[in-house]
């Protein structure tokens, strides 16, 4: 009945906790103003956005991001490895605690090296997950097949347990260990890849937001004519949502040291909507926590005769 379907649509967050982690990282690629990203957000209005759905919200600051003077590998022309191991660490670390403490995990980017952390920590505290990558690239480089060496187009590589022998011993990834089978990753953006398969696993939501239009993300490192309309990122973040099983989300590649105050302001507006939208935002309009659509009922009203 039409009734019923009213009802099974009318979805609350409102009884949700979320965690949020800055993860304020840059040095998986060439551009400075990735870690810039995390407060961009915050500035932007991002609690209170979360907040105004109703949510439990805490926001954990940012990981650390300890700085290393001799950083390179000498076989392998990978940038910046220790860099990223040390982030990787502590922000699995902290995603692990937030997701064990009975939060959904928002980590605020960052460049996309930080899902090389945020993955494992998911991982620690939920095996059985899978990952949806929206992205306009693979990120499935190895060490061996990267042209960049930017450590941002490899982290899923890191990650996926059938790409183990094609991985070189980098310095501090010592404590990654791969967590994923190929078949547990959905990508959404990319036109060669099967979605991974569907159940009722816990799902890892990890966004890189050159996913979009650049119109509509001017202020990324890497963007890509002919991406997602922003109704398109936020209908695929909105049924995800509704799966109930929505357990870690990553925000990737907010740059605000590209473009100008207008390109900026683009970026994180968008940024902001694909946030609400894996919180309980939907694109008809976000009820208050216990509405109900009010539906029509048969009465046997008559109008009375005019006067």
């Amino acid at each position: 009945e039409f009734s019923s379907f009213l009802k099974q649509k009318m979805l609350h967050f409102g009884d949700r906790k979320v965690g949020v982690v800055g993860c304020p990282v840059h040095h998986g690629q060439a551009k400075p103003g990735t870690e810039h990203g995390p407060d961009a957000l915050r500035e932007g209005g991002l609690i209170k956005k979360l907040m105004g759905l109703g949510l439990d919200v805490h926001d954990y600051g940012d990981v650390g991001t300890p700085s290393h003077e001799d950083d390179h590998h000498f076989d392998l022309p990978v940038k910046n490895p220790k860099h990223v191991a040390t982030a990787s660490e502590n922000i699995a670390a902290d995603v692990y605690n937030v997701i064990k403490s009975g939060r959904t995990c928002l980590a605020l980017g960052g460049d996309h090296s930080m899902a090389i952390g945020s993955i494992f920590g998911h991982s620690l505290a939920e095996p059985e997950h899978v990952v949806v990558w929206v992205d306009a690239h693979a990120d499935i480089n190895t060490p061996l097949t990267s042209s960049s060496g930017n450590m941002h187009g490899m982290p899923l590589s890191f990650l996926v347990k059938e790409l183990q022998p094609y991985i070189s011993k980098l310095p501090g990834f010592e404590f990654i260990k791969p967590c994923l089978s190929a078949k547990n990753i959905a990508y959404i953006g990319l036109r060669d890849v099967d979605p991974g398969e569907r159940g009722v696993k816990p799902i890892h939501l990890s966004f890189d937001i050159d996913a979009l239009d650049p119109s509509l993300a001017p202020s990324t490192g890497t963007p890509v004519p002919g991406g997602l309309s922003i109704r398109e990122g936020n209908y695929i973040c909105e049924e995800l949502a509704a799966t109930g099983r929505l357990t870690c989300v990553d925000i990737a590649e907010v740059n605000p040291s590209l473009g100008n105050e207008r390109d900026n302001l683009i970026t994180v507006n968008s940024a902001l909507s694909i946030i609400t939208h894996c919180f309980g935002g939907r694109r008809q309009g976000t009820y208050p926590k216990n509405y109900q659509i009010p539906i029509p009922t048969h009465t046997n009203h008559v109008a009375p005769p005019p006067s």
